[in-house]
């Protein structure tokens, strides 16, 4: 979540937009998003000159040497008419040739325009998005979310934006490798796909290629930021530019943005499709996505949508019949996943202890059918300002069936879990992640396996007894203190002894008198 300095620049930029005579907030967050895939294209551009000049590996240029003039840093110095007709007649445009013809990422730009008005409110957007921290993909995330929070449907339907770091803790765990196809059904703004990507650049980054520079901060403070080629990638780079990352969802508002972010952080062609995957139509026009396609998928699905049973895909309501979108989407995840594949989805906690039959009926078969490997508890202020909601992360493996569950309590994310979300000292995650690549299934039978701790296992046998019961505090052991309380013979002793400091109390003063 930003705050402070950057979060004012974001609400200036957004009031100028407003008095500039663009009222819709969708408009407004696509005006921005496109001025910003602008300015990140030049960024990205200079960054792959920097490594050609250290490595002198080619790279494929986004500006041709005639289309230099189209570049961020060349035009936002131009005079205001004069960017203005460049912006609109070349900029625009450039975006859907950059894709190339026929390619999704196209067919998201076809419609691509400038719908600002005023070559001054185009100076001002222009000026102040050359000051946004665009450098650094934190940030950025961060302003996407700052700017979808400013849409009223915000929230709507349960689409509850992940927090950044949080996306990071849970790709860090499934640890996926270059040769995975990775997926996420509900994608958003594809926080997870373009996590994901970044992660696999710092894993596949030989250390002679590595890049550190200085930036300035959302502070204006001075730091170091470390740079990845992603050149051990290289072999792997056309699976990666258009097999490796795949989204779906129904908000079309989403889709174009989601697109933009994941080609702004270098995949060229993008899977993105507008698509509600738990409906029958996804296995007819994604046949071969929509059943045992992928090796990792990572979610954050809807929680309280609206569905029209109608409409549910059938397959879905034989695993688990109801109209509750988070337990369809667990089902379709599973469904999605090849054999051996894994997912790491979060949850609301109702999924963990829900007693009707449908929550039963899917949690015994994650346990009875696949093997669940942790349950995550999360705080309940993760997702504050937005939503207060208490979830969880399911992390599981498609196929085979489960022995042990490894159950881990997230007390702190690094963040206060009231509605500022100022950073704090104390921070689980870091032990998170170590805690879930070391755990050790040996210690499940025996004396170390201390359920009062923040981490412990939980036998099959013992979840299916308790009606497969995922809640963490349903198994955690207590540490209970006994209070020892004085005899009434003590409590006596001390009155009289009480009675005999007052009297003594009383006796001198008198004298003084």
């Amino acid at each position: 979540m930003i705050t402070g300095e950057l979060k004012s620049k974001i609400d200036k930029l957004w009031e100028e937009f407003w008095t500039g005579g663009i009222a819709n907030p969708l408009t407004v967050i696509e005006q921005i998003t496109f001025l910003m895939y602008a300015r990140m294209l030049d960024m990205n551009e200079r960054r792959d000159e920097k490594r050609t000049e250290r490595t002198g590996r080619p790279f494929n240029r986004r500006f041709k040497n005639l289309e230099q003039e189209m570049r961020w840093e060349r035009f936002r110095h131009l005079p205001a008419e004069q960017m203005y007709k460049l912006v609109k007649d070349e900029v625009f445009p450039h975006f859907k040739d950059l894709a190339g013809e026929g390619t999704l990422f196209a067919e998201f730009m076809k419609d691509a325009q400038l719908m600002i008005q005023k070559p001054t409110l185009l100076v001002k957007a222009v000026n102040m998005i050359s000051e946004l921290p665009l450098d650094s993909s934190d940030v950025k995330g961060d302003l996407y979310e700052y700017l979808l929070s400013k849409l009223t449907t915000a929230g709507i339907n349960g689409q509850f934006r992940t927090p950044r770091h949080i996306i990071r803790a849970m790709v860090e765990m499934l640890d996926p490798v270059a040769t995975d196809r990775i997926a996420d059904p509900a994608c958003g703004t594809a926080g997870f796909l373009a996590s994901s990507y970044e992660y696999l650049l710092q894993k596949y980054s030989s250390p002679e290629s590595l890049i550190t520079e200085t930036i300035i901060n959302d502070k204006g403070e001075l730091v170091e930021q470390k740079i990845y080629s992603g050149d051990l990638l290289h072999e792997h780079r056309k699976h990666v530019d258009s097999d490796m990352f795949h989204g779906f969802d129904f908000d079309a508002t989403m889709l174009r943005i989601a697109a933009m972010n994941l080609v702004m952080h270098g995949v060229a062609e993008p899977d993105i499709h507008y698509q509600d995957t738990l409906s029958q139509r996804f296995v007819e026009r994604f046949p071969r996505a929509a059943k045992e396609s992928f090796d990792v998928i990572l979610a954050n699905p809807p929680f309280k949508g609206s569905l029209d049973e109608e409409d549910v895909d059938p397959a879905l309501l034989r695993v688990v019949k109801t109209k509750k979108t988070e337990l369809l989407f667990v089902a379709l995840i599973l469904r999605m996943l090849k054999v051996g594949g894994r997912s790491a989805t979060i949850i609301p906690d109702g999924v963990l202890f829900g007693s009707s039959n449908a929550h039963q009926q899917l949690r015994k078969h994650l346990i009875e059918d696949n093997q669940l490997e942790a349950v995550i508890s999360l705080p309940s202020g993760v997702f504050k300002p937005y939503a207060g909601v208490s979830t969880a992360i399911l992390i599981f493996t498609k196929g085979g069936e489960t022995d042990h569950v490894w159950f881990y309590d997230v007390q702190a994310d690094g963040f206060s879990l009231d509605d500022k979300r100022q950073r704090i000292n104390i921070d689980n995650l870091p032990d998170l992640i170590n805690s879930f690549k070391t755990r050790d299934k040996s210690l499940a039978v025996s004396v170390q396996n201390d359920r009062t701790s923040q981490q412990f296992w939980i036998s099959r046998s013992e979840i299916a007894e308790n009606k497969y019961d995922l809640s963490l505090n349903r198994y955690r052991e207590q540490i209970h203190v006994a209070e020892e309380y004085d005899t009434p013979k003590v409590i006596l002793t001390k009155l009289k002894a009480l009675e005999s400091v007052i009297q003594q109390d009383m006796e001198e003063l008198e004298g003084m008198l």
